[in-house]
């Protein structure tokens, strides 16, 4: 499967690339959650989330773990303006934070495939969603993660530890925190 990884690395992916990138991603998100596991989605359960240098929204170099509140559990999602299935998520995270934002840390990493930080700027000052989106430009985060595509979430529980990855639009993202804050 193709990885964002290559995309970073590469500056001949031209938009024929990215509609197949982006179509392959949607193939592999169309179905339920997945769990991780080796080989699967993301990261497998219970190892520590790892921490990766992004930026802001200022173009500030930030470092991801900051924005999860020791003790809290976390939401992340690996989100794009053009994905989506990651609108399509977005009552689920308009919810979280409503519902949940003084419970868990919620944090966007904008993965920068045919994006710029202008662009995810534009988004959030059309939404104001109540939670950061962090620019991940060099694809840190999307390698530590192992997110091969968008709309993959992964939860950290309270210790830091994966608790939950999934992909797609069939996420039950709410029932997910929900028993993440039941432990």
């Amino acid at each position: 499967m193709m990885r964002y990884e290559a995309a970073f690395r590469s500056r001949r992916s031209g938009p024929a690339a990215w509609t197949l990138l982006l179509g392959v991603g949607l193939l592999v998100g169309a179905g339920a959650p997945v769990a991780a596991q080796s080989g699967g989605v993301s990261l497998t359960l219970g190892t520590p989330g790892p921490g990766a240098e992004l930026e802001d929204l200022d173009g500030n170099p930030v470092q991801l773990l900051d924005y999860v509140e020791t003790g809290k559990p976390a939401v992340l999602e690996f989100w794009a303006t053009w994905c989506e299935q990651c609108e399509a998520l977005q009552p689920q995270f308009d919810r979280l934070q409503a519902e949940y934002g003084d419970e868990v840390s919620i944090v966007a990493v904008a993965v920068g495939v045919s994006q710029s930080v202008r662009r995810v700027r534009r988004h959030v000052e059309g939404h104001d969603p109540g939670y950061p989106y962090l620019f991940d430009r060099r694809g840190a985060a999307v390698r530590a993660y192992n997110a091969t595509t968008t709309s993959i979430v992964v939860m950290l529980d309270a210790d830091g530890a994966v608790a939950y990855t999934g992909v797609g639009v069939d996420q039950d993202l709410v029932g997910a925190v929900e028993a993440l804050l039941a432990r």
